[in-house]
């Protein structure tokens, strides 16, 4: 199974590499078209088997699955340049770009083909991507796989097209959300006397305590808040003190802002 990676950017680049360390591709089976041959260059040095290249496009017809990593802007012109490539009916077409939906992926291509929208988030490069994966005209065997592979750069849900646009605003977006909290939380640790370095990692390993809790309880969180909230004790008071301030609110304003169908 052969897969071409169209764009070796930040998230195609991350792809590609996660793939290459995982169970499904053999590194020399995944081949990374770049438009700058450094960009190449740097792919290669990260990993020695794949196959990075610049500007060179025929290894998308000899692709079992091809993923358009591009911007989306460049998704039409770039899918009409191409479409002797692209014309194997059997060939999964994947797109990770933000907007492009499985309508205009089958009338730029073909109606009967198999055509995915896929949308991970930026820790796909440590392959602890959220990724949300829509499918048209794709049997449950294509699907599947599609999911398998994006299973090993994180976990993955199988969701309608139009949950699309709020799955990115809770992870896409939701990612850089969460580094504000953890930028935040990390000043206040500096307020109080820590270094920077040290009030980072001590926020960083209480984030992945309570990730690990929920995961291993099951739990709801606010169960886990009523266990270290004793009555009179200092965690109610500071709870209360950003509710006071709109932390409920705030964070389900932004998700909503960044929420635009």
């Amino acid at each position: 199974m052969k897969i071409a990676i169209v764009g070796g950017g930040n998230m195609g680049g991350a792809i590609a590499l996660g793939l290459a360390s995982g169970n499904l591709f053999a590194p020399e089976d995944i081949t990374v078209i770049n438009r700058r041959q450094e960009k190449a260059d740097e792919l290669k040095h990260a990993c020695k088997g794949i196959n990075a290249v610049a500007n060179d496009y025929i290894s998308i017809s000899q692709a079992d699955i091809v993923v358009l990593a591009i911007k989306p802007w460049l998704i039409a012109d770039f899918v009409g340049d191409y479409s002797p490539f692209l014309n194997n009916p059997k060939q999964l077409l994947i797109s990770v770009a933000a907007g492009i939906t499985l309508a205009q992926l089958s009338e730029w291509t073909s109606d009967d083909k198999p055509v995915f929208r896929v949308m991970p988030n930026t820790a796909v490069a440590v392959k602890q991507s959220m990724t949300f994966v829509s499918a048209a005209n794709a049997t449950p065997e294509q699907t599947q796989l599609v999911m398998d592979i994006f299973a090993e750069v994180g976990k993955v849900e199988l969701i309608e097209e139009k949950q699309m646009v709020a799955a990115m605003s809770l992870a896409s977006c939701g990612i850089a959300y969460a580094f504000r909290y953890i930028r935040a939380a990390s000043e206040g640790g500096v307020e109080m006397a820590f270094s920077a370095s040290k009030s980072k990692d001590i926020v960083i390993q209480t984030l992945r305590g309570a990730i690990e809790l929920l995961e291993a309880n099951g739990t709801h969180p606010e169960e886990e808040i009523d266990k270290v909230t004793t009555p009179g004790g200092i965690t109610i008071k500071g709870l209360n003190e950003m509710e006071h301030a709109g932390f409920t609110s705030a964070v389900i304003k932004g998700l909503k802002a960044s929420f635009i169908k």
